[in-house]
């Protein structure tokens, strides 16, 4: 069926001026910056999708997005999908090589670029053979580019074209969490289809309730925290442009007064680190969501007893758009990932593809209508992921008998000591526990004898003694076996992540421990 009302931006932004939402305040820009109501997104969102016709782009070409969270963002994506353009939010904080690959793997021919992020992708636009135009966001025009204000001066504001909804809306770039990125392609019926279901089931926003997301909007989960569900409610959303360091995010909800925080453990470990020195936030919070990883319990903990908020941890892909696994305000378990959210069914499945039982490790694999379409041009790895009605998320799970789901990691970061499955996981969680641990990663490394065991690298508080080594072990003895602990710790400033909060374990597997 090919409708304007299956276009996504029917939903997200047209039907807000119908139903009396035209003047209320939609986005704003942290820190007394900008603002649009939804009557101003309707409209910034129409003019760009009439400069997107009039500068001659046609439908289902595809334009890039290297843009900070900024009032253009929201713009510029549901401009394109007004259009039947298809936007490709782009991981802000990648090296130029990168950015070189994904534009030129994405075929973009179009590149809107926030001005800070200019220098940082300008040496690979001259030669790539795909791009025929360079829109700047905030600044005045360079080179050959052209600002974002000329790009949609005096443009015609146009209506929501149709579509189907499984019409392809956007594309998402993988995190790269176990190597290079892959474009991930969104039909139109996925956004809703997320508002429909973690967003009703678990964060259930009004219209009265104001998000802020410290995850950014370029990656799946920041989308639909500060996209997707305040514009299916109705609500307000904070942006903030910046790099969210722990300082500037406990500032934030002190100014900003959200309802709802959605952050990534990572943060929420740092935030509560600031927390035990400057003291909790002054912000009505009524939710606090994390994904990315698994969310330590030791860190749950102490965020609710400095805010009186617990923090509901999920898991969520690129593949699936947002989460699809989670703990709710009314059924928590800190230390586990909950239960399936309604609308997904998840199965573990062993290496031979049967179902494992209560209290076994087994790959996930999820079901739901937000899966994606396909890996762009990838068609091994589409076959390889999407089986069915499937997907494959390449984590290890182990179901209680309660029907919690606990992380054990990534398939590839698995692995046996004396024949038994190792969960690097668990053994951060125990480390993680420890006073003096801020952070913690674990992988394999192979001991004189060629065996694998495991090995920590773990960033210690400011305050912490580095000679903790004896004490940690015995700590993760106590609290996980005696079997378990890590045969050798080392101490670093910080561990390599992903934009996005995960822990890239990959680079961390060194050569083998002596």
């Amino acid at each position: 069926m090919i409708s304007t009302t299956e276009n996504a931006a029917s939903y997200f932004v047209d039907r807000h001026l119908a139903e009396g939402r035209a003047n209320k305040c939609a986005y704003r820009e942290a820190g007394g910056g900008r603002s649009l109501t939804y009557q101003q997104l309707a409209e910034g969102a129409g003019r760009v999708a009439g400069a997107m016709m009039r500068a001659g782009l046609r439908a289902e070409e595809r334009v890039a997005m290297l843009v900070l969270d900024t009032v253009e963002f929201p713009q510029i994506f549901f401009g394109a999908l007004k259009c039947g353009v298809v936007p490709i939010p782009i991981n802000t904080l990648l090296a130029a090589p990168i950015y070189d690959a994904i534009l030129r793997d994405s075929r973009a021919v179009t590149l809107f670029v926030s001005a800070p992020l200019y220098e940082t992708v300008k040496s690979v636009l001259a030669d790539n053979p795909y791009l025929r135009s360079v829109v700047i966001i905030g600044d005045e025009a360079a080179d050959s580019a052209q600002s974002f204000d000329d790009f949609t001066a005096d443009a015609e504001a146009l209506p929501t074209a149709a579509v189907s909804a499984d019409d392809v809306a956007f594309w998402l770039y993988s995190s790269g969490s176990t190597g290079q990125p892959k474009g991930v392609q969104h039909v139109h019926a996925s956004m809703q289809a997320t508002a429909d279901t973690y967003g009703a089931h678990v964060l259930s926003l009004t219209e009265s309730d104001t998000v802020f997301s410290a995850a950014k909007l370029f990656f799946a989960y920041g989308l639909g925290n500060a996209m997707t569900f305040p514009l299916a409610a109705g609500a307000t959303t904070v942006l903030f442009a910046g790099r969210p360091t722990p300082a500037d995010m406990i500032a934030t909800l002190n100014s900003e007064n959200p309802t709802v925080f959605c952050g990534v453990p990572t943060l929420y470990a740092a935030m509560v680190a600031e927390m035990d020195k400057s003291g909790p936030p002054d912000a009505p919070l009524r939710r606090c969501i994390s994904a990315g990883e698994a969310l330590p319990e030791d860190v749950g903990k102490r965020w609710q007893g400095h805010t009186g908020v617990d923090i509901l941890d999920g898991v969520g892909s690129t593949e699936m758009l947002h989460i699809f696994l989670s703990n709710r305000a009314d059924d928590l378990a800190y230390g586990t990932s909950g239960t399936p959210v309604p609308g997904y069914n998840v199965r573990l499945v062993d290496d031979a593809g049967q179902d494992v039982g209560d209290n076994e490790i087994g790959e996930m694999l999820v079901n739901g209508a937000s899966a994606a379409a396909a890996y762009w041009n990838q068609r091994d790895k589409s076959r390889a992921t999407f089986e069915g009605v499937w997907t494959r998320t390449g984590d290890k799970y182990e179901r209680r008998p309660d029907g919690r789901y606990i992380y054990c990691g990534r398939t590839d970061d698995m692995f046996k000591v004396s024949g038994i499955w190792v969960s690097p996981f668990e053994v951060e969680q125990a480390l993680a526990s420890h006073p003096s641990v801020l952070e913690a990663a674990v992988v394999a490394a192979q001991d004189a004898e060629g065996l694998e065991k495991p090995k920590a690298f773990i960033v210690l508080e400011k305050s912490a003694n580095a000679d903790l080594e004896a004490d940690l072990i015995a700590h993760v003895k106590s609290r996980i076996g005696k079997w378990k602990y890590p045969r050798w710790i080392e101490v670093v400033d910080d561990l390599p992540k992903t934009a996005t909060g995960k822990i890239q374990r990959f680079k961390l597997r060194g050569p083998s421990a002596q």
